[in-house]
């Protein structure tokens, strides 16, 4: 049983739901929660990309724990030309590997050994050493002075437990009894709960991908893996300000006991943060994994940085057409904990159903959405980051934006930004309309359409003319039925002699004029929209082209 965060009295949660709302066809329209894919080879052909698109992905993931950049670039080719033959500005995020303790490989050629309960097994830090089922190599140099007895050390994915005995510092190894029967493979990962380990968040290769791959092909997102303090945040921003990769903005994945105590001040560094709950729930008990994601989310929420939750949300559908009814209701309940962004990992990559379980993701967003209070919503943030700060110029201006809309009741909220800056702050206060992000800036473009929630962008060819664009903007959101004649739109303005300052808030109302063309007749911002999805956008598609205002074509 829970009760409501949002209203001025104790009342339990759940009021705006009714059988009526469980009987009505889901809206498609109103999906606010963006879709992470990982791309695979599952779904990686153009035609596959492009039906991932249709359903609605937001932002493709490059997993660089597999594969290479040949490999991966190929894939980055084929993602860009489905993009632009659904002129969709779809984000690239590139996931870094991260430091890692394995396993090691198996005497005599043997891919398995089984291990039985009750028995000891030695972990060796000579990574040479072949193994069996008495004695397997570990990629851990510091493992005999980082563990204590009594300590507990899982292996592939927690499918074995192992429980410290000894620790041999001079030999380089460590002792341990087998706590449960079981079959491994070489190479499995390991976890240490609970330990401070002794390895720097990015590797030698990490920074290769980061530079060689990231920077050189233009990716807009590097989701940073077992990131443990802010100081790991800061050595990825000057490794991308030193290659030129400053636009790029960094995901920090938070995996451990270390970066969950250090959370504060790794949200304070970084662009953006995700809950990334498989490995956490290895180094944190299982029962606590919700408590953490709540409590990430909502400080991210008041930080106003963006938050992707991840891992096993649709695990399911890697093999089966449906679901379960458990992992539908975690999608809901991460868009209830107020994300940004759900995950699909294996079930896009590898799963035959991909396209299925993009639908599902959508669809459950969608529902979970219909039963929140957006006004609500926008005052319990509102006051939550008043009771930490007062608010800064930007975030009142968007504050008041949001209110704006909220009174007048308008359809739409369009914003003109440069930097992206603007559009955080409107997404920070989580409008209930969509909000159409205007900008010269495709990098911004694929930013803003990929993580900010609720956000779609449009790639315009510059902001100079702002009563022209607004004007033309306004008139086009009618021709497409987005808005009717007298409906009020929200207008804020984003730029200042291209500070990227936040300066200006405008209510306009749709009107018909002499302007308005036959059907044969066409429009320049419709012909050329990016960004517009097709099935789940709240802004209708149109397909009329022509003659527009120079600046306000969208290309």
């Amino acid at each position: 049983m829970s009760v409501s965060n949002t209203s001025d009295v104790p009342l339990l949660a759940g009021g705006f739901i009714n059988v009526g709302m469980i009987k009505k066809p889901t809206d498609l329209g109103t999906r606010h929660t963006k879709v992470v894919c990982t791309m695979g080879p599952a779904c990686w052909e153009v035609d596959q990309i492009e039906t991932l698109i249709d359903a609605g992905m937001n932002i493709a993931r490059f997993n660089f724990s597999h594969g290479d950049h040949k490999g991966h670039k190929a894939c980055l080719d084929r993602l860009r030309e489905a993009a632009n033959n659904k002129n969709q500005n779809v984000a690239v995020m590139l996931d870094t590997k991260g430091p890692e303790i394995r396993s090691g490989f198996f005497a005599n050629g043997a891919k398995n050994i089984c291990l039985t309960k009750g028995d000891t097994l030695t972990l060796t830090t000579d990574y040479d050493y072949k193994g069996d089922s008495h004695k397997i190599a570990c990629s851990y140099p510091s493992l005999p002075t980082s563990v204590k007895p009594g300590q507990s050390i899982l292996v592939a994915d927690g499918s074995l437990v192992l429980t410290v005995l000894n620790c041999d510092v001079e030999d380089g190894e460590v002792q341990c009894r087998i706590e449960n029967n079981a079959k491994i493979g070489e190479r499995k990962n390991m976890n240490l709960p609970g330990v401070v380990v002794d390895l720097p968040t990015l590797t030698e290769k990490d920074i290769d991908d980061i530079v060689n791959f990231g920077i050189k092909n233009e990716v807009d997102f590097i989701a940073a893996s077992f990131v443990r303090k802010a100081s790991d945040v800061k050595k990825i921003r000057q490794i991308l300000s030193d290659n030129g990769g400053q636009q790029i903005k960094i995901i920090c994945k938070i995996e451990n006991l270390e970066g969950l105590q250090n959370y504060p001040d790794i949200l304070r560094a970084t662009d953006a943060i995700m809950v990334a709950r498989g490995d956490l729930g290895m180094e944190i008990p299982p029962e606590k994994v919700f408590l953490a994601q709540k409590y990430m989310i909502r400080e991210a929420n008041i930080a106003g940085k963006p938050v992707v939750t991840a891992t096993q949300m649709l695990e399911s559908m890697v093999n089966n057409p449906r679901p379960t009814r458990a992992e539908c209701s975690d999608v809901a309940n991460a868009c209830y904990d107020g994300t940004d962004c759900v995950m699909l990992s294996g079930e896009t990559a590898n799963g035959v159903y991909f396209e299925d379980a993009v639908n599902v993701m959508v669809r459950t967003c969608c529902e979970a959405e219909s039963s929140v209070n957006f006004n609500t919503l926008f005052q319990s943030v509102r006051n939550s980051i008043k009771k930490r700060h007062s608010l800064s110029a930007g975030e009142s201006i968007a504050s008041s934006a949001v209110k704006t809309a909220i009174d007048i009741n308008a359809k739409v909220i369009v914003v003109l930004s440069e930097t992206g800056a603007t559009a955080r702050h409107i997404a920070k206060f989580r409008p209930g309309i969509p909000v159409a992000v205007l900008t010269p800036n495709p990098v911004v473009a694929r930013q803003s359409f990929g993580i900010l929630k609720g956000c779609y962008s449009f790639i315009i060819d510059s902001l100079d003319d702002t009563d022209a664009i607004i004007q033309e903007t306004v008139n086009e959101i009618r021709m497409v039925g987005v808005a009717n004649e007298g409906d009020p739109i929200v207008i804020v303005a984003g730029t200042t002699f291209g500070m990227g300052k936040t300066n200006q808030i405008k209510v306009e109302y749709v009107q018909s004029n002499y302007w308005d063309a036959d059907a044969e007749d066409e429009s320049d911002i419709s012909a050329h929209h990016a960004g517009r999805d097709m099935r789940h956008s709240h802004l209708k598609q149109s397909y009329q082209s022509g003659g527009g205002h120079k600046g306000c074509t969208i290309s």
